[in-house]
């Protein structure tokens, strides 16, 4: 391999955007507008929280049918066009809004809406709901909270869409292999192979090894730091959700 091509990452976006076009930004910002834009982002970070708020329905004791019939009309009343009027700046992390938007949901409107008959108001998120059933029953028996539960699964799918971002990346600039074999090295303070046995494995020196090591780790960071801030309405509140996240997966 030639030496200028050993070090080469994928390549990474300049700058990024400013905080004010975040996706909860942009709907915090929108509220009473209701604009097409607040839309597109509010639906946007819906998507990625279906099965935690699915799960949380079923650990509140509801059964596969009932959670899917909840999940599927809380977000159809949330990307309703009326949604939007009634969102503020008070507690400005999104899966705060969601998770207290639901209970008052849960509370106060699905009594109301229990004989509606199935698949009435279907959106695309109903699609999510296919295999969250399946999904839950492979979730390990665990007495905690529905809360608790909620904020892991929030941890993970948060993680899991990272690293997918990761891969995309890695695979668009041709070093899919790379990223997998480079993959565990996300974890721990040294990687669970030795460098040196890596470097044979993938065909670079051990210093290139390090060196994209070192690069994952930065862009898995910079990834981190990014959908965290999608969910959060200042950009102070970055570190605090990144600390908050480490505490619960360390846990």
């Amino acid at each position: 391999m030639p030496a200028g091509d050993e070090h080469q990452e994928p390549n990474q976006p300049a700058g990024g955007a400013a905080f004010a076009t975040t996706h909860w930004s942009v709907v915090l910002a929108a509220g009473r507008a209701g604009s097409a834009a607040s839309a597109a982002a509010l639906e946007t970070l819906s998507r990625t929280y279906w099965f935690p708020l699915y799960a949380y329905v079923r650990r509140r004791g509801y059964s596969p049918e009932d959670a899917q019939d909840l999940t599927q009309e809380f977000f159809a009343r949330l990307l309703g066009r009326h949604a939007l009027a009634h969102l503020t700046r008070e507690g400005g992390k999104f899966r705060s809004f969601l998770l207290t938007a639901l209970n008052h949901f849960l509370i106060n409107e699905w009594e109301q809406h229990r004989a509606q008959k199935r698949d009435e108001r279907r959106i695309a998120l109903s699609l999510d709901a296919l295999d969250a059933e399946t999904r839950y029953r492979f979730e390990p028996a665990d007495e905690a909270t529905p809360e608790v539960l909620f904020e892991r699964h929030w941890a993970a799918t948060l993680l899991d869409r990272i690293l997918h971002r990761l891969r995309d990346e890695y695979t668009a600039q041709g070093k899919a292999d790379l990223f997998q074999r480079l993959r565990p090295c996300l974890t721990g303070a040294e990687p669970r192979l030795p460098y040196a046995a890596l470097a044979r494995q993938s065909g670079l020196s051990e210093g290139a090894v390090k060196m994209a090591v070192r690069r994952l780790r930065q862009r898995y960071g910079e990834l981190l730091r990014a959908e965290i801030a999608h969910t959060v309405a200042r950009p102070e509140e970055i570190d605090e959700e990144i600390r908050h996240l480490i505490a619960i997966t360390a846990g």
